[in-house]
């Protein structure tokens, strides 16, 4: 029960990596602020926990992020976690054709989404006198891939932003920490996979994809998410973990 009475405040938690970080968090006793732009999916799992608020949350809107955190503040009057984690892909576009509204689009919810809920978020963290944040970026954002240099622009920068925003508000006891998933197998990955025109194929070539054979799961991800915003990694500030198999390691 690492997290009894703490308040964690997750963006994308609809669906996939924000909705197993918050099972795991509410498993280990914290209360949760379930914050997606899907509001349907945010009140169902904020339904299924123990002790959670659904808020609807555009992190590409700055006012929107504002009274979503204001939410939060009046529901809980407090929050100690923070997984920014709400994202999008993208459509996959070598960059000499890309689409600017594609490039603009990513950047907002990628890029400027991660900004404002840092920004609000960090805000409201000091007047509780600290806390722990974990941004979501990619193995994109180490090593990069082609035909989605939005993505990898938005996810490279997420890394910055972190190491940044650690050493603002080290002082002021937050920690800012970073995760680097490889392709995980959400809900969206096994769409992907059963929709190939060879399915076993496809599921073959991801499995096979970093050092470490198979697919990453959501729960997977959430331990680290966990770890990161525990007092056991009360020392860790700054840092992007990658859970890649060994990916970033070749």
């Amino acid at each position: 029960m690492r997290f009894q009475d703490r308040v964690a405040f997750v963006t994308g938690a609809a669906s996939g990596l924000g909705e197993a970080a918050a099972r795991r968090f509410a498993g280990e006793g914290a209360r949760l602020v379930i914050a997606d732009i899907d509001a349907e999916g945010a009140q169902r799992v904020a339904g299924s926990l123990p002790d959670a608020v659904a808020v609807t949350v555009d992190t590409g809107d700055a006012a929107a992020v504002e009274r979503g955190v204001a939410e939060a503040m009046g529901h809980y009057g407090r929050i100690d976690i923070i997984f920014n984690n709400a994202g999008i892909d993208g459509r996959q576009q070598p960059l000499h054709e890309m689409d600017v509204a594609n490039w603009q689009q990513v950047r907002r919810v990628n890029g400027d989404g991660v900004f404002h809920v840092l920004r609000y978020g960090i805000e409201a963290m000091l007047r509780g006198g600290g806390g722990a944040i974990v941004n979501t970026s990619s193995t994109t954002g180490l090593a990069a891939q082609e035909n989605i240099s939005p993505y990898t622009f938005t996810k490279a920068g997420i890394v910055g932003l972190t190491r940044s925003a650690a050493v603002e508000y080290a002082a002021r006891g937050i920690r800012v920490n970073a995760i680097a998933p490889t392709v995980v197998m959400t809900p969206l990955v096994a769409h992907f996979i059963d929709s190939a025109p060879d399915p076993g194929e496809m599921r073959a070539r991801m499995e096979s994809f970093n050092p470490k054979p198979g697919i990453p799961t959501p729960d997977d991800v959430a331990g680290v998410v966990a770890f990161l915003c525990s007092d056991d990694a009360a020392w860790i500030t700054g840092h992007t973990i990658p859970v890649d198999g060994g990916y970033t390691a070749r």
